[in-house]
Protein backbone atom coordinates (compact mmCIF):
# COMPACT_ATOMS: atom_id res chain seq x y z
CA UNK A 1 0.00 0.00 0.00
CA UNK A 2 0.97 3.77 -0.61
CA UNK A 3 0.40 6.40 1.05
CA UNK A 4 0.65 10.36 0.05
CA UNK A 5 1.11 13.06 2.54
CA UNK A 6 -0.54 16.83 1.81
CA UNK A 7 1.03 18.96 4.47
CA UNK A 8 -1.24 21.56 3.54
CA UNK A 9 -4.32 20.32 3.89
CA UNK A 10 -3.19 17.97 6.73
CA UNK A 11 -4.41 14.70 5.30
CA UNK A 12 -2.71 11.40 4.69
CA UNK A 13 -4.47 9.44 1.74
CA UNK A 14 -3.53 5.93 1.54
CA UNK A 15 -4.15 3.82 -1.60
CA UNK A 16 -3.36 0.37 -3.19
CA UNK A 17 -4.49 -1.36 -6.28
CA UNK A 18 -5.54 -4.99 -5.59
CA UNK A 19 -4.39 -7.57 -7.87
CA UNK A 20 -8.07 -7.31 -9.62
CA UNK A 21 -7.55 -4.12 -10.75
CA UNK A 22 -9.92 -2.52 -7.66
CA UNK A 23 -8.25 0.74 -6.97
CA UNK A 24 -8.93 1.20 -2.87
CA UNK A 25 -8.43 4.93 -1.30
CA UNK A 26 -8.83 5.22 2.28
CA UNK A 27 -9.06 8.81 4.52
CA UNK A 28 -8.53 8.46 8.16
CA UNK A 29 -10.03 11.50 9.52
CA UNK A 30 -8.95 11.37 13.40
CA UNK A 31 -11.66 12.38 15.81
CA UNK A 32 -14.42 11.97 13.22
CA UNK A 33 -17.46 9.74 13.88
CA UNK A 34 -19.11 9.57 10.78
CA UNK A 35 -17.71 6.98 7.99
CA UNK A 36 -18.50 7.57 4.28
CA UNK A 37 -18.20 5.07 1.85
CA UNK A 38 -18.53 5.04 -2.12
CA UNK A 39 -18.19 1.65 -4.74
CA UNK A 40 -17.98 4.08 -7.94
CA UNK A 41 -18.00 2.27 -11.27
CA UNK A 42 -16.84 4.27 -14.49
CA UNK A 43 -20.19 3.90 -16.21
CA UNK A 44 -23.01 6.18 -16.57
CA UNK A 45 -25.79 7.32 -18.87
CA UNK A 46 -23.66 8.38 -21.94
CA UNK A 47 -22.41 4.78 -21.86
CA UNK A 48 -25.28 3.30 -24.60
CA UNK A 49 -22.51 2.31 -26.80
CA UNK A 50 -19.35 0.92 -26.46
CA UNK A 51 -16.87 -2.07 -27.68
CA UNK A 52 -16.08 -4.29 -24.67
CA UNK A 53 -13.00 -5.66 -23.74
CA UNK A 54 -13.68 -9.13 -26.18
CA UNK A 55 -14.21 -6.91 -28.86
CA UNK A 56 -17.58 -7.01 -29.52
CA UNK A 57 -19.54 -3.95 -30.10
CA UNK A 58 -22.75 -3.58 -28.39
CA UNK A 59 -25.97 -0.75 -28.32
CA UNK A 60 -28.16 -0.44 -25.54
CA UNK A 61 -31.01 1.17 -24.41
CA UNK A 62 -31.07 4.50 -22.87
CA UNK A 63 -31.75 4.59 -19.03
CA UNK A 64 -29.90 1.27 -18.59
CA UNK A 65 -27.17 2.83 -16.56
CA UNK A 66 -29.52 3.98 -14.22
CA UNK A 67 -31.67 1.03 -14.36
CA UNK A 68 -29.16 -1.48 -13.65
CA UNK A 69 -28.39 0.72 -10.28
CA UNK A 70 -31.87 0.54 -9.28
CA UNK A 71 -31.57 -3.42 -9.66
CA UNK A 72 -28.30 -3.82 -8.01
CA UNK A 73 -30.37 -3.42 -4.17
CA UNK A 74 -32.44 -6.58 -4.95
CA UNK A 75 -31.32 -9.86 -3.64
CA UNK A 76 -33.50 -13.28 -3.25
CA UNK A 77 -33.65 -12.69 0.41
CA UNK A 78 -35.26 -9.14 0.10
CA UNK A 79 -33.80 -5.91 -0.04
CA UNK A 80 -30.42 -4.81 0.67
CA UNK A 81 -31.53 -0.74 2.62
CA UNK A 82 -32.98 -2.92 5.19
CA UNK A 83 -29.79 -4.73 5.86
CA UNK A 84 -27.89 -1.21 6.44
CA UNK A 85 -30.39 -0.10 8.21
CA UNK A 86 -30.43 -3.15 11.01
CA UNK A 87 -26.50 -2.22 10.71
CA UNK A 88 -27.55 1.01 11.64
CA UNK A 89 -26.22 2.92 8.11
CA UNK A 90 -27.74 4.94 5.61
CA UNK A 91 -27.27 3.73 2.29
CA UNK A 92 -28.03 5.23 -1.35
CA UNK A 93 -27.17 5.34 -4.91
CA UNK A 94 -27.11 7.49 -7.44
CA UNK A 95 -26.48 7.65 -11.76
CA UNK A 96 -24.99 10.70 -13.34
CA UNK A 97 -23.52 11.28 -16.88
CA UNK A 98 -20.46 9.33 -16.66
CA UNK A 99 -20.31 7.16 -13.30
CA UNK A 100 -22.85 5.41 -11.01
CA UNK A 101 -21.92 5.73 -7.21
CA UNK A 102 -23.36 3.44 -4.25
CA UNK A 103 -22.72 4.45 -0.72
CA UNK A 104 -22.80 4.27 2.76
CA UNK A 105 -22.44 6.59 6.15
CA UNK A 106 -22.76 4.64 9.47
CA UNK A 107 -20.95 5.73 12.54
CA UNK A 108 -21.00 2.05 14.07
CA UNK A 109 -20.39 -0.88 12.31
CA UNK A 110 -18.37 -0.08 9.99
CA UNK A 111 -16.47 -3.03 9.07
CA UNK A 112 -20.19 -5.00 8.16
CA UNK A 113 -21.07 -2.47 6.42
CA UNK A 114 -18.26 -1.93 4.28
CA UNK A 115 -18.45 -6.09 3.72
CA UNK A 116 -22.07 -5.58 2.77
CA UNK A 117 -21.35 -2.69 0.23
CA UNK A 118 -19.01 -4.88 -1.83
CA UNK A 119 -20.95 -8.29 -1.13
CA UNK A 120 -24.16 -6.56 -2.96
CA UNK A 121 -22.41 -4.68 -5.56
CA UNK A 122 -20.74 -7.27 -6.93
CA UNK A 123 -23.14 -9.86 -6.49
CA UNK A 124 -26.31 -8.71 -9.12
CA UNK A 125 -29.44 -10.89 -8.62
CA UNK A 126 -31.78 -9.94 -12.01
CA UNK A 127 -34.21 -12.11 -12.88
CA UNK A 128 -37.07 -11.73 -15.90
CA UNK A 129 -39.68 -11.02 -13.05
CA UNK A 130 -37.81 -8.44 -11.27
CA UNK A 131 -36.90 -6.47 -14.15
CA UNK A 132 -40.02 -6.37 -15.17
CA UNK A 133 -41.84 -5.46 -11.99
CA UNK A 134 -38.71 -2.48 -12.06
CA UNK A 135 -40.39 -1.54 -15.45
CA UNK A 136 -43.39 0.24 -14.16
CA UNK A 137 -41.51 1.96 -11.35
CA UNK A 138 -38.65 3.34 -13.67
CA UNK A 139 -41.52 4.54 -15.95
CA UNK A 140 -43.76 5.81 -12.98
CA UNK A 141 -40.55 7.88 -12.14
CA UNK A 142 -39.58 9.41 -15.67
CA UNK A 143 -43.40 11.15 -15.79
CA UNK A 144 -42.75 12.33 -12.26
CA UNK A 145 -39.53 14.08 -13.73
CA UNK A 146 -41.80 15.32 -16.98
CA UNK A 147 -43.92 17.43 -14.59
CA UNK A 148 -40.85 18.96 -12.33
CA UNK A 149 -39.98 22.35 -13.65
CA UNK A 150 -36.63 22.02 -11.99
CA UNK A 151 -35.08 19.05 -14.00
CA UNK A 152 -37.30 20.10 -17.14
CA UNK A 153 -35.65 23.18 -17.85
CA UNK A 154 -32.39 21.75 -16.91
CA UNK A 155 -32.25 19.47 -19.51
CA UNK A 156 -33.98 20.69 -21.93
CA UNK A 157 -31.34 23.25 -21.60
CA UNK A 158 -29.27 20.50 -22.80
CA UNK A 159 -31.04 19.14 -25.64
CA UNK A 160 -30.98 22.64 -27.12
CA UNK A 161 -26.72 22.61 -26.85
CA UNK A 162 -26.64 18.77 -28.33
CA UNK A 163 -27.83 17.06 -31.33
CA UNK A 164 -26.13 13.61 -31.32
CA UNK A 165 -24.08 13.18 -27.86
CA UNK A 166 -26.40 10.96 -25.20
CA UNK A 167 -25.52 13.71 -22.89
CA UNK A 168 -29.00 14.89 -24.05
CA UNK A 169 -30.91 12.21 -23.19
CA UNK A 170 -32.24 11.98 -19.44
CA UNK A 171 -30.54 9.56 -17.10
CA UNK A 172 -33.49 7.52 -16.94
CA UNK A 173 -34.22 7.12 -20.69
CA UNK A 174 -37.55 7.08 -22.02
CA UNK A 175 -40.63 4.97 -21.23
CA UNK A 176 -40.05 3.39 -24.72
CA UNK A 177 -36.04 2.88 -24.31
CA UNK A 178 -36.46 1.39 -20.07
CA UNK A 179 -39.66 -1.29 -21.44
CA UNK A 180 -36.91 -2.41 -24.16
CA UNK A 181 -34.57 -3.60 -21.15
CA UNK A 182 -34.16 -6.94 -20.86
CA UNK A 183 -32.02 -9.30 -17.85
CA UNK A 184 -29.57 -10.20 -20.52
CA UNK A 185 -28.95 -6.36 -21.25
CA UNK A 186 -28.34 -6.00 -17.85
CA UNK A 187 -25.51 -8.33 -17.12
CA UNK A 188 -23.76 -7.59 -20.73
CA UNK A 189 -23.41 -4.06 -19.07
CA UNK A 190 -22.80 -5.53 -15.55
CA UNK A 191 -20.11 -8.06 -16.68
CA UNK A 192 -18.34 -4.98 -18.84
CA UNK A 193 -18.56 -2.08 -16.71
CA UNK A 194 -18.96 -3.52 -13.02
CA UNK A 195 -15.31 -5.15 -13.42
CA UNK A 196 -13.26 -4.08 -10.48
CA UNK A 197 -10.12 -2.50 -12.40
CA UNK A 198 -13.20 -0.25 -13.25
CA UNK A 199 -14.15 0.71 -10.34
CA UNK A 200 -12.93 3.08 -7.08
CA UNK A 201 -13.75 2.14 -3.58
CA UNK A 202 -13.12 5.27 -1.32
CA UNK A 203 -13.85 5.08 3.08
CA UNK A 204 -13.01 8.11 4.67
CA UNK A 205 -13.70 9.00 8.27
CA UNK A 206 -12.36 7.61 11.98
CA UNK A 207 -11.20 4.26 10.60
CA UNK A 208 -7.59 2.78 10.75
CA UNK A 209 -6.50 2.57 7.60
CA UNK A 210 -4.41 -0.73 7.51
CA UNK A 211 -7.22 -2.44 9.49
CA UNK A 212 -9.82 -1.15 6.35
CA UNK A 213 -7.41 -1.89 3.90
CA UNK A 214 -6.61 -5.07 4.99
CA UNK A 215 -10.41 -6.13 5.34
CA UNK A 216 -11.13 -5.01 1.65
CA UNK A 217 -8.45 -7.07 0.72
CA UNK A 218 -9.08 -10.11 1.76
CA UNK A 219 -12.87 -9.91 1.39
CA UNK A 220 -11.78 -9.07 -2.64
CA UNK A 221 -9.13 -12.07 -2.51
CA UNK A 222 -11.97 -14.49 -2.30
CA UNK A 223 -13.92 -13.35 -4.87
CA UNK A 224 -13.32 -14.55 -8.98
CA UNK A 225 -13.72 -12.41 -11.59
CA UNK A 226 -13.23 -12.56 -15.79
CA UNK A 227 -10.00 -11.13 -16.98
CA UNK A 228 -10.99 -7.25 -17.21
CA UNK A 229 -9.68 -5.28 -20.12
CA UNK A 230 -10.36 -1.96 -22.24
CA UNK A 231 -13.63 -0.61 -22.29
CA UNK A 232 -14.27 1.91 -26.00
CA UNK A 233 -17.42 4.47 -25.46
CA UNK A 234 -18.36 5.33 -28.90
CA UNK A 235 -19.89 8.25 -29.25
CA UNK A 236 -21.29 9.97 -32.77
CA UNK A 237 -19.47 12.97 -34.26
CA UNK A 238 -20.91 16.48 -32.10
CA UNK A 239 -21.15 19.36 -34.28
CA UNK A 240 -19.28 22.65 -32.14
CA UNK A 241 -23.01 24.31 -32.69
CA UNK A 242 -25.60 24.06 -30.99
CA UNK A 243 -28.77 21.91 -31.66
CA UNK A 244 -31.20 24.86 -31.16
CA UNK A 245 -30.93 28.43 -30.23
CA UNK A 246 -33.57 28.51 -27.63
CA UNK A 247 -36.22 25.62 -26.15
CA UNK A 248 -39.27 26.59 -24.37
CA UNK A 249 -42.25 24.95 -22.67
CA UNK A 250 -45.11 25.62 -20.25
CA UNK A 251 -45.94 24.03 -17.25
CA UNK A 252 -47.97 25.54 -14.25
CA UNK A 253 -45.10 27.10 -12.17
CA UNK A 254 -45.44 30.78 -10.14
CA UNK A 255 -42.40 32.24 -12.16
CA UNK A 256 -40.43 31.59 -14.96
CA UNK A 257 -37.40 29.20 -15.07
CA UNK A 258 -34.57 30.28 -17.39
CA UNK A 259 -31.33 28.91 -17.70
CA UNK A 260 -28.83 29.27 -20.26
CA UNK A 261 -24.74 28.58 -21.38
CA UNK A 262 -22.44 28.19 -23.66
CA UNK A 263 -21.42 24.77 -25.60
CA UNK A 264 -17.65 24.41 -26.46
CA UNK A 265 -15.15 21.38 -26.86
CA UNK A 266 -14.18 19.39 -23.86
CA UNK A 267 -10.13 19.62 -22.58
CA UNK A 268 -8.75 15.76 -22.89
CA UNK A 269 -6.09 14.15 -20.20
CA UNK A 270 -4.93 16.26 -17.32
CA UNK A 271 -6.07 20.32 -18.64
CA UNK A 272 -9.90 18.75 -18.15
CA UNK A 273 -9.49 19.80 -14.03
CA UNK A 274 -7.60 22.88 -14.46
CA UNK A 275 -10.26 24.32 -17.23
CA UNK A 276 -12.76 23.34 -15.17
CA UNK A 277 -11.22 25.23 -12.16
CA UNK A 278 -10.86 28.26 -14.31
CA UNK A 279 -13.91 28.03 -15.64
CA UNK A 280 -15.98 27.75 -12.25
CA UNK A 281 -13.73 30.80 -11.46
CA UNK A 282 -14.27 33.00 -14.52
CA UNK A 283 -17.72 32.17 -13.77
CA UNK A 284 -17.79 33.33 -10.34
CA UNK A 285 -15.92 36.13 -10.73
CA UNK A 286 -18.60 37.86 -13.30
CA UNK A 287 -21.58 36.38 -11.53
CA UNK A 288 -21.15 35.38 -8.57
CA UNK A 289 -23.20 36.75 -5.16
CA UNK A 290 -20.66 39.00 -4.36
CA UNK A 291 -20.19 40.65 -8.08
CA UNK A 292 -21.71 43.67 -8.86
CA UNK A 293 -23.75 42.21 -11.82
CA UNK A 294 -25.49 39.51 -8.81
CA UNK A 295 -26.33 43.08 -6.85
CA UNK A 296 -28.02 44.57 -9.74
CA UNK A 297 -29.78 41.68 -10.91
CA UNK A 298 -30.99 41.36 -7.83
CA UNK A 299 -32.26 45.00 -6.80
CA UNK A 300 -34.18 45.15 -9.97
CA UNK A 301 -35.88 41.78 -8.88
CA UNK A 302 -34.36 39.88 -11.86
CA UNK A 303 -33.32 37.42 -10.04
CA UNK A 304 -33.73 35.46 -6.58
CA UNK A 305 -31.50 33.76 -4.01
CA UNK A 306 -31.41 30.46 -6.18
CA UNK A 307 -29.23 32.65 -9.22
CA UNK A 308 -26.45 30.48 -9.56
CA UNK A 309 -24.07 29.04 -12.44
CA UNK A 310 -22.22 25.74 -12.93
CA UNK A 311 -19.53 24.39 -15.47
CA UNK A 312 -19.88 20.61 -16.15
CA UNK A 313 -17.62 18.39 -18.33
CA UNK A 314 -16.92 14.93 -19.02
CA UNK A 315 -16.38 12.45 -22.08
CA UNK A 316 -17.25 14.34 -24.89
CA UNK A 317 -18.86 17.21 -23.78
CA UNK A 318 -18.43 20.61 -21.83
CA UNK A 319 -20.83 23.58 -21.22
CA UNK A 320 -21.86 26.42 -18.76
CA UNK A 321 -25.07 26.50 -17.19
CA UNK A 322 -26.67 30.38 -15.72
CA UNK A 323 -29.34 30.97 -14.54
CA UNK A 324 -32.55 30.00 -12.16
CA UNK A 325 -35.82 31.81 -11.53
CA UNK A 326 -37.01 35.00 -12.67
CA UNK A 327 -40.28 37.45 -13.85
CA UNK A 328 -38.35 38.44 -17.26
CA UNK A 329 -36.43 35.49 -18.91
CA UNK A 330 -35.26 37.87 -22.23
CA UNK A 331 -33.90 40.28 -19.50
CA UNK A 332 -32.24 38.24 -17.57
CA UNK A 333 -30.36 36.62 -20.91
CA UNK A 334 -29.57 40.11 -22.59
CA UNK A 335 -27.97 41.33 -19.01
CA UNK A 336 -26.13 38.54 -18.19
CA UNK A 337 -25.03 37.43 -21.41
CA UNK A 338 -23.81 41.74 -22.51
CA UNK A 339 -21.83 41.37 -19.45
CA UNK A 340 -20.27 38.53 -19.78
CA UNK A 341 -19.23 39.67 -23.57
CA UNK A 342 -18.34 42.83 -22.22
CA UNK A 343 -16.17 41.11 -19.49
CA UNK A 344 -15.08 38.77 -22.07
CA UNK A 345 -13.80 42.45 -24.08
CA UNK A 346 -12.23 44.22 -21.21
CA UNK A 347 -11.01 41.43 -19.37
CA UNK A 348 -11.51 40.62 -15.13
CA UNK A 349 -9.64 43.27 -12.75
CA UNK A 350 -6.70 41.70 -10.85
CA UNK A 351 -8.91 42.75 -7.43
CA UNK A 352 -11.66 40.75 -8.91
CA UNK A 353 -9.17 37.92 -9.64
CA UNK A 354 -7.79 37.90 -6.57
CA UNK A 355 -10.72 38.23 -4.43
CA UNK A 356 -12.53 35.33 -5.81
CA UNK A 357 -9.63 32.67 -6.04
CA UNK A 358 -9.51 33.32 -2.38
CA UNK A 359 -13.60 32.47 -2.26
CA UNK A 360 -12.99 29.86 -4.00
CA UNK A 361 -10.27 28.27 -2.04
CA UNK A 362 -12.08 28.89 1.03
CA UNK A 363 -15.53 26.93 0.25
CA UNK A 364 -12.43 24.30 -0.78
CA UNK A 365 -11.38 24.29 2.51
CA UNK A 366 -14.88 24.15 4.09
CA UNK A 367 -15.99 21.27 2.28
CA UNK A 368 -12.69 19.11 3.76
CA UNK A 369 -14.66 19.00 6.68
CA UNK A 370 -17.09 16.93 4.69
CA UNK A 371 -16.68 13.58 4.60
CA UNK A 372 -19.86 13.26 2.14
CA UNK A 373 -18.20 15.83 -0.12
CA UNK A 374 -14.44 14.26 -0.18
CA UNK A 375 -15.79 11.29 -1.27
CA UNK A 376 -17.94 12.32 -4.15
CA UNK A 377 -15.41 15.38 -5.68
CA UNK A 378 -12.45 12.56 -4.77
CA UNK A 379 -13.99 10.16 -7.33
CA UNK A 380 -15.07 12.70 -9.86
CA UNK A 381 -11.55 14.29 -10.01
CA UNK A 382 -10.09 11.07 -10.19
CA UNK A 383 -11.94 9.89 -13.36
CA UNK A 384 -10.97 12.66 -15.14
CA UNK A 385 -7.62 11.98 -14.44
CA UNK A 386 -7.07 14.95 -11.27
CA UNK A 387 -6.67 14.58 -7.47
CA UNK A 388 -9.06 16.41 -5.37
CA UNK A 389 -6.19 17.29 -2.75
CA UNK A 390 -4.11 19.11 -5.67
CA UNK A 391 -7.54 21.58 -6.11
CA UNK A 392 -5.78 24.30 -3.70
CA UNK A 393 -2.59 23.92 -5.75
CA UNK A 394 -4.14 24.68 -8.89
CA UNK A 395 -6.40 27.34 -7.81
CA UNK A 396 -3.25 29.07 -6.67
CA UNK A 397 -1.71 28.46 -10.00
CA UNK A 398 -3.98 29.74 -12.24
CA UNK A 399 -3.24 33.07 -13.62
CA UNK A 400 -5.23 36.32 -14.67
CA UNK A 401 -4.37 35.86 -18.14
CA UNK A 402 -5.67 32.47 -18.08
CA UNK A 403 -9.09 33.06 -16.79
CA UNK A 404 -9.33 36.37 -19.40
CA UNK A 405 -8.33 33.96 -22.15
CA UNK A 406 -10.72 31.15 -20.87
CA UNK A 407 -13.54 33.93 -21.14
CA UNK A 408 -12.56 34.43 -24.35
CA UNK A 409 -13.06 31.41 -25.46
CA UNK A 410 -15.99 30.64 -23.67
CA UNK A 411 -18.33 33.87 -24.14
CA UNK A 412 -19.07 32.35 -27.82
CA UNK A 413 -22.36 34.57 -28.87
CA UNK A 414 -22.73 31.48 -31.41
CA UNK A 415 -22.96 28.67 -29.04
CA UNK A 416 -25.21 30.02 -26.55
CA UNK A 417 -28.49 28.17 -26.12
CA UNK A 418 -31.41 28.71 -23.82
CA UNK A 419 -33.91 26.85 -22.09
CA UNK A 420 -37.21 28.42 -20.45
CA UNK A 421 -39.98 27.29 -18.47
CA UNK A 422 -43.18 29.62 -18.37
CA UNK A 423 -46.40 29.78 -16.31
CA UNK A 424 -48.92 28.34 -18.01
CA UNK A 425 -51.10 25.45 -18.31
CA UNK A 426 -48.93 22.42 -20.17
Amino acid sequence: MAKTAYPKLQETLWHETLDNGLEVFVLPKPGFTKTYATFTTRYGSVDNHFTRPDGETIKVPDGIAHFLEHKMFEEPEGDIFSKFASQGASANAYTSFDRTVYLFTATGEVEANLDTLLHFVQNPYFTDENVEKEKGIIVQEIEMYRDNPDWRVYFGLIEAMYSHHPVHIDIAGTAESVRSITKEMLYDCYRTFYHPSNMTLFVVGGIDPEETLARIRKDQSGKKFPQGGEITRLFEPEPPQVNRERQELTLPVSLPKCLFGFKEEPAGGSDAVRRELASKLMLEAVLGSSSPLYQRLYDDNLISDGFGHEYNTGPGYAFSMIGGETRDPDELVSRVTQELYEAARTGISRDIFERTRRKKIGAFLRMMNSPESIASEFTRYRHKGGDLFKVVELYESLTLEEINERLKQHADPKRLAVSVVRSGTA
